[in-house]
């Protein structure tokens, strides 16, 4: 088990060095890179405490604590998918809204450039 919370840690660790980076150079907004690094900062927390992996793992009844860290990781990105999704949905009510804006502002321009022929 000590290998694989090795390994954790260096996922972890490269995951946050990865953010950051991309943070950096504007490949992703901040808003949206702190739910990358607080995922990432909790499974490095979780890779350092090998005691409170095999608490957890004893508390749900595993007989196997590396199963507390899939059951960790799955959670962590099925919250962070739902978040994501929550965000895609509202990005994309708010282009609806702009699209239907942008239609009805060409609409009266139009109408305004018929109404200067017809003068």
């Amino acid at each position: 088990m000590d290998r694989l919370l090795n390994v954790l840690t260096v996922t972890s660790g490269l995951l946050l060095l990865f953010v950051l980076v991309s943070v950096r150079r504007a490949h992703i907004r901040v808003e949206y890179s702190v739910s990358w690094l607080l995922a990432a900062a909790a499974l490095l927390v979780l890779s350092r405490s090998r005691g409170m992996v095999e608490a957890a793992a004893h508390r749900l009844g595993l007989s196997y604590p590396p199963l507390v860290l899939l059951l960790v990781i799955g959670g962590v990105f099925l919250l962070m998918f739902y978040r994501f999704s929550v965000i895609l949905s509202k990005l994309r009510d708010d282009n609806i809204a702009l699209a239907q804006r942008l239609a009805i502002l060409e609409y009266h321009l139009q109408s305004l450039r018929e109404g200067k022929r017809h003068a």
